[in-house]
């Protein structure tokens, strides 16, 4: 695992983050709280000075059992526990979910589950699985998310477009009634069903819009643009980077029934955002990716809007 993955796991086949240990089959909440390690409790304790004065105002959120201390808050920050994660999941998707991934990032900081929801979808003859995503972080630093991730099976690419037309992602703070945003958060992806429905239409549209071979390469141009002043390794890393986007584009064997569209277009920038090993392979850039599952990935939203403004 990548140095800032505490604890994870997957279901059979390396998912397309690549982190986690794997596990035969997807797990009901209790077993996945055990098998991504997320099985403790966050308590708040005073913050003293080393004159043994209290700071007014704020409290740490430490790990029960190691005492592990995640991060700094104001008073007003409300906990949410990680079986209350599993537990809202459990109560959104129905009785009956398992969970494909889960685990935890930065030492507890930050928590995960990925669940898939029961529904199949097809778009344009490709089956696609909606899977949705439920992040809190511990620290104080972020909010508390839910995402719905579609994944296009046959190559497990992300396609989780920012459609105008529906909501794919739910967010809140850790302040106020943390009951009532999730009844609220609840709310709002029982409309799932409509984000997948819109996906397909907006599917429909893109593979209605044809590109001519030389929009392909000036959208890859436009995507993975040239440095200023490059030099003589930026310009053979790009020029690389660029190769590799038209392969899965012009090459891709499962895009070669698909016509040369804006819908073939952005499955090859997806496989190539999804999969692609990063110029500088830090500790870290596996966990970026699966991060991106929550709040999608830019390359793959500008391909969109170059489609949508051709």
């Amino acid at each position: 695992m990548t140095a800032n993955v505490e604890s994870m796991f997957y279901v059979r086949q390396a998912p397309w983050h690549g982190l986690g240990e794997r596990v035969e089959q997807a797990l009901s909440a209790k077993d996945a709280l055990q098998k991504s390690g997320l099985n403790w409790q966050v308590i708040q304790k005073r913050i003293l000075t080393e004159e043994q004065m209290e700071i007014q105002g704020f409290k740490a959120n430490i790990r029960e059992t190691d005492n592990q201390v995640l991060g700094v808050v104001t008073n007003r920050y409300k906990i949410v526990q990680n079986h209350e994660a599993f537990s809202f999941t459990d109560q959104l998707l129905g009785e009956g979910v398992r969970y494909e991934t889960a685990g935890s990032l930065q030492n507890g900081k930050k928590v995960w589950l990925l669940a898939r929801l029961p529904e199949n979808y097809m778009i344009l003859g490709d089956d696609v699985n909606p899977y949705l995503v439920f992040s809190n972080s511990h620290d104080g630093t972020g909010s508390i998310k839910v995402a719905m991730t579609p994944i296009r099976v046959v190559c497990q690419n992300t396609l989780n477009l920012a459609l105008s037309s529906a909501k794919r992602i739910w967010s809140t703070i850790h302040t106020g009634n943390i009951d009532f945003k999730l009844d609220e958060a609840k709310k709002t992806m029982l409309l799932a069903d409509l984000y997948m429905k819109k996906l397909g239409t907006e599917a429909e549209l893109l593979n209605q819009i044809k590109i001519p071979d030389y929009k392909v390469m000036e959208y890859i141009d436009i995507l993975l643009p040239m440095p200023n002043n490059v030099t003589k390794i930026q310009e053979r890393n790009v020029t690389n980077l660029r190769g590799d986007m038209k392969r899965r584009y012009f090459d891709a064997p499962d895009l070669l029934h698909v016509g040369k569209n804006g819908y073939r277009f952005i499955n090859a920038v997806s496989d190539f955002a999804t999969h692609v090993k990063p110029l500088r392979e830090t500790a870290s850039y596996k966990e970026n990716l699966f991060l991106r599952t929550m709040e999608g990935n830019p390359i793959i939203d500008k391909a969109y809007e170059l489609i949508l403004a051709a």
